[in-house]
């Protein structure tokens, strides 16, 4: 697979991944949308952790004290409950040290049992006796005791409300009073079964009072709490609800709604023309937690009935009285921890109505959702496949921070809550899904060029080659190369003079060093054929001194097979010569074959031109014969004689063909004499001054007796003076044979 269809592939896939993870937030899937919820139930913790929702800007800077009835409280007053006179004793002695709102976070729902009913069962049946215990019973009367402190102050008392249970108990306060009339039975809120109350008698004197009903999400967590309750078709204010309106001297509520499949849902709940509460369709408000447990004051409630608390209790402070003992069963799981006490979620519940500060999760919350997740997880699918991976991962932390940023924005800037797991998860998955990809396809790319190229390549070439795999594919495309043929001159005598296991030995001893000297010049090798070695440089790894490395071949391997031949001899093998053609041009290389063999080769009339070339090497006498161009691209290396400006068969221009005599540096003034005779009878031929071609012929023959080449231009003078050339002759010859 090409890295463009690879990289089309992976987009496809991964806008497939984005689709997937945003159904969930489409329709619900067993399984998946709950876990999904789970995660983002785990990052709104973290985001609370990291960063507690900042103070309102309209802050009242109300200061709000908690009354801990703590271990050490219970240690000095006695185990819980406490008598009523003993709580009436911190309300009044809480209310002369000037506070403003003192709510009692504790449930009086059943009767305090009068000592004087105890007295009186172990005292005689004396009329007089019974009739001062009468008197004396009302003075003594817990209920009424606590009664007569709350009567005339501003108290705040507690109640519970039943989702399941239809017991009822006590006295329920003054329904929430609504400046305009609605059909509670149409809210989409779900309605209480029963509830426990406070007792009558303290319900009439006290202000007014409110439920602290806290209901956590399925993970346990209290991220939300309840400030309106519906029951018999009137509303109810929690007791933070109550509180605030008890202490702005509240009188009125009105409600926002909407509706949604016919039924009324909630959307906010507005105390007065400038405090307007978010609430969801329940009813319930995000709980805006300042901090860890001990975010507010806290006062021991021992040390409120023992010591001044005038030195602990700020003038027109808002005083919760509730508990932190441990067996007194108020402490919840929240995200700030695992042990909260119930009495400070109130404390933030009406801290952050009194500030304004809320968090909210907008009605257009699903929407923004689901487009963050598409937005963030689409454009990754489109961008990463055309990465690098150290900037697939660049880019999908800079879009997992952009997230962040934006998010972290809304939050403290707005707060605006937005699901933050499911975008980042997006980012995670098609993140890891490119990288993976990325890393499965360059594996596969090594293997596959490692399997193409491993017995054609030099090793260091296969291992430049898989270190950059997308600089490769295999397709095929148009270049310029160098290709080498080369083949044993005789080998169908010298195939027939030897059984087929010698000739087998003597090939692999033979294709053994060609290999490697292919191999040592950054050469390809193409393929084996009988006896001939077909290689070609410049590709698949460019190469820019492609004709030179392949001349440089060419000599070694001629050295090489000198050496072949002198081992041969002495071992009684036949000796070999061999013929190599080299030509440089542009040629189609790639990926070629069939469904059932393919190979990496070239092809071209560049080729086919080397091959004739190769053929040419006997006829000269030469064991390398170089095309021009192969000539003009290796500049100074060598030293050339050239051979012939021919017309091979198929083509139509001539050919000027070289032989390299030799490297630069190894050049000699005797042989530089030789090739400046060679010119001067070249260029007597080539204008068809046969006399002189002759006369330069002979004396170079005379010279140099082992060079075939000399003799071959005689005959071609003795040919020409019985067929004289035609006036326009180029001096180029023509050969039929390939």
């Amino acid at each position: 697979m090409n890295p463009t269809r690879s990289r089309r592939h992976a987009t496809a896939l991964g806008v497939l991944l984005v689709a997937l993870l945003a159904l969930p937030q489409v329709t619900g899937i067993p399984g998946v949308t709950p876990a999904l919820d789970r995660v983002e139930r785990l990052v709104y913790d973290l985001r609370m952790q990291a960063h507690p929702p900042a103070r309102g800007a309209t802050d009242s800077e109300v200061p709000i004290v908690i009354v801990d009835i703590d271990e050490a409280s219970l240690e000095r007053e006695g185990q819980w409950p406490w008598p009523r006179r003993r709580i009436a004793e911190l309300v009044e002695r809480l209310d002369a040290a000037g506070a403003g709102v003192i709510t009692l976070d504790i449930l009086f729902a059943e009767a305090e049992r009068n000592p004087v009913e105890t007295v009186r069962e172990h005292l005689p049946q004396d009329a007089a006796l019974q009739a001062r215990l009468d008197r004396l019973a009302p003075e003594l009367d817990g209920d009424h005791r606590l009664a007569r402190a709350l009567q005339g102050r501003e108290v705040v008392l507690g109640y519970v409300f039943h989702a399941q249970q239809r017991s009822r108990s006590g006295a329920l306060p003054e329904p929430l009073p609504l400046e305009e009339p609605l059909a509670v039975e149409e809210l989409a809120l779900p309605p209480a079964s029963g509830y426990s109350a406070p007792l009558p008698v303290l319900r009439e004197t006290a202000a007014t009072a409110g439920f602290f009903s806290l209901i956590p999400d399925a993970d346990g967590t209290l991220r939300r709490a309840p400030l309106l309750a519906r029951i018999d078709g009137e509303l109810y204010g929690s007791l933070a609800t109550e509180t605030v309106r008890q202490f702005l001297f509240l009188e009125e509520a009105r409600l926002t709604t909407e509706t949604i499949d016919r039924r009324e849902h909630l959307e906010a709940l507005h105390l007065d023309d400038h405090l307007t509460v978010p609430v969801d369709g329940r009813g319930r408000m995000l709980v805006p937690y300042r901090g860890p447990p001990g975010s507010f004051p806290y006062v021991s409630a021992w040390q409120v009935l023992e010591d001044d608390p005038a030195e602990r209790i700020p003038p027109g402070a808002i005083v919760l009285v509730g508990t932190t003992a441990p067996g007194l069963f108020d402490l919840r799981a929240t995200p700030m921890d695992a042990v909260f006490p119930g009495v400070e979620i109130h404390a933030n519940l009406i801290a952050a109505m009194l500030d304004e500060a809320f968090l909210t999760e907008p009605a257009w919350a699903p929407g923004a959702n689901l487009s963050m997740l598409l937005v963030a997880g689409g454009l990754l699918a489109l961008v990463l496949p055309r990465l690098a991976p150290l900037r697939q991962l660049a880019a999908s932390l800079a879009a997992g921070g952009v997230l962040l940023a934006f998010t972290a924005w809304l939050w403290s800037a707005h707060g605006l809550v937005l699901d933050l797991a499911s975008p980042l998860l997006a980012v995670v998955l098609i993140a890891v899904f490119n990288l993976g990809w990325g890393f499965l396809f360059e594996a596969r790319t090594r293997h596959r060029l490692k399997a193409m190229f491993g017995q054609y390549v030099p090793p260091a070439l296969v291992e430049q080659m898989s270190e950059h795999p997308e600089a490769f594919d295999f397709e095929g495309r148009s270049r310029e190369l160098s290709i080498l043929f080369s083949d044993i001159r005789g080998f169908t005598g010298l195939s027939e003079s030897l059984e087929a296991d010698q000739l087998k030995r003597l090939l692999n001893r033979y294709f053994t060093p060609m290999t490697r000297v292919i191999f040592e010049h950054r050469g390809t090798i193409d393929k084996y054929v009988g006896d001939m070695v077909m290689a070609f440089w410049g590709a698949p790894v460019d190469d820019r001194e492609h004709a030179t490395h392949a001349v440089e071949a060419a000599l070694e391997m001629q050295a090489e097979t000198a050496r072949l031949r002198e081992a041969f001899t002495a071992q009684g093998l036949p000796d070999i010569h061999v013929g190599i053609g080299i030509n440089s041009g542009v040629v189609n290389v790639g990926d070629m074959g069939s469904e059932y063999r393919r190979a990496y080769t070239v092809l071209g009339d560049a080729v086919n031109l080397a091959s004739r070339l190769e053929g040419s090497s006997k006829y000269y006498g030469v064991g390398i014969v170089v095309g021009e161009r192969t000539r003009e691209l290796t500049g100074e290396c060598f030293v050339w004689r050239e051979l012939d400006r021919v017309r091979v068969k198929g083509r139509d221009r001539p050919v000027r063909v070289f032989e390299p005599v030799c490297r630069s540096p190894e050049h000699t003034p005797e042989l530089q004499a030789e090739l400046d005779s060679l010119a001067q009878a070249l260029d007597a031929f080539r204008s068809a001054d046969l006399d002189a071609a002759e006369k330069a012929f002979r004396r170079l023959t005379g010279a140099y007796p082992g060079v075939g080449l000399y003799r071959l231009y005689l005959d071609r003078i003795e040919h020409l003076r019985r067929e004289p050339p035609p006036p326009d002759w180029d001096g180029s010859w023509t050969r039929e044979s390939k």
